[in-house]
């Protein structure tokens, strides 16, 4: 990978880092609304991108479910899960994402995996438990499960662009922008009740975070990952993004002061592991998340 290529992946992957602890500031430090958050941000993308919504891939029923389950579902549930709980911990339940697309692959696609990958799948599950681990057993952490269960949403997405003809990035961008944005504004009137006024007492820090979120993540970063996907080996990319969760973790220790111990580096050494293995092995589903994955993001 050439240098300067480089560089912008190392970025992009800061920033989508930066993000994971501006929006636990958001919904934690301002007390922001996570589904009113989620809303807004989409609203901005959905009118950055309305020329990119033609031509639409068919067949459309399964565009739009594809677009919410990867938009609004997804981060739905991951800004309330990161409202009870820690970017660092996050960071590693949502690496359950890849080995979670792997397996319903296998359901569903007929897709084989190798003695490797299914070591990986083990590992990153291992991970994950360990950091979920406490001296009484496990920690049934509502946020964390509520991020586990935005991990099982997107891959449930990735798995059924398999069946949408003529995808483009951008197109779905602009699809799961409008998709998202109403039900998440619906949902925060229902069950968040003084939504508007609580973002505008939360003041011009909410509104950067919005922007950028929308602007800068969405928008910026994810243009500078499908530009990487397309000159580089989706393999390589996959192994070098592994720098966001790290990066997460880093900065929700030294910015947040999230609890640093020996069960979240051991966890997250074996996650991380796991996936690295399973991204480095060549399977069709590995090229399908690359291509949509925007957590992201």
């Amino acid at each position: 990978m050439a240098p300067r290529d480089f560089a912008l992946l190392m970025a992009m992957c800061l920033v989508w880092a930066v993000n994971n602890i501006v929006s636990k500031y958001v919904v934690s430090g301002l007390d922001a609304p996570p589904l009113f958050y989620a809303g807004a941000r989409f609203a901005i993308v959905a009118v950055c991108l309305v020329p990119f919504l033609r031509p639409a891939p068919k067949p459309i029923w399964r565009l739009v479910l594809t677009a919410f389950l990867m938009g609004g579902g997804n981060f739905g549930l991951m800004f309330v899960g990161l409202k009870y709980s820690t970017p660092s911990t996050a960071a590693v339940v949502l690496q359950l994402g890849m080995p979670a697309t792997l397996i319903l692959s296998m359901l569903f696609l007929g897709e084989r995996i190798s003695w490797r990958r299914a070591f990986g799948i083990g590992l990153t599950f291992a991970g994950v438990l360990i950091v979920m681990w406490n001296p009484r057993g496990i920690a049934v952490s509502t946020g964390l499960m509520l991020v586990a269960a935005a991990t099982l949403m997107s891959a449930v997405g990735v798995i059924l662009t398999k069946k949408i003809e003529g995808l483009r990035p951008i197109t779905f961008q602009a699809w799961v922008g409008w998709v998202s944005v109403f039900p998440m504004l619906a949902l925060s009137a229902w069950l968040e009740p003084g939504q508007v006024k609580i973002a505008i007492g939360a003041g011009w820090p909410f509104v950067a975070a919005v922007v950028f979120s929308a602007v800068v993540v969405s928008l910026g970063a994810h243009t500078v990952y499908v530009t990487l996907l397309q000159k580089y080996e989706a393999n390589l990319v996959s192994a070098l993004i592994l720098v966001t969760p790290l990066a997460t973790i880093v900065l929700g220790v030294t910015v947040l002061h999230d609890p640093f111990g020996p069960r979240l580096v051991i966890g997250s050494a074996l996650a991380l592991a796991g996936v690295l293995i399973i991204a480095l092995r060549r399977n069709q589903v590995m090229s399908m998340l690359l291509a949509m994955r925007n957590r992201a993001r």
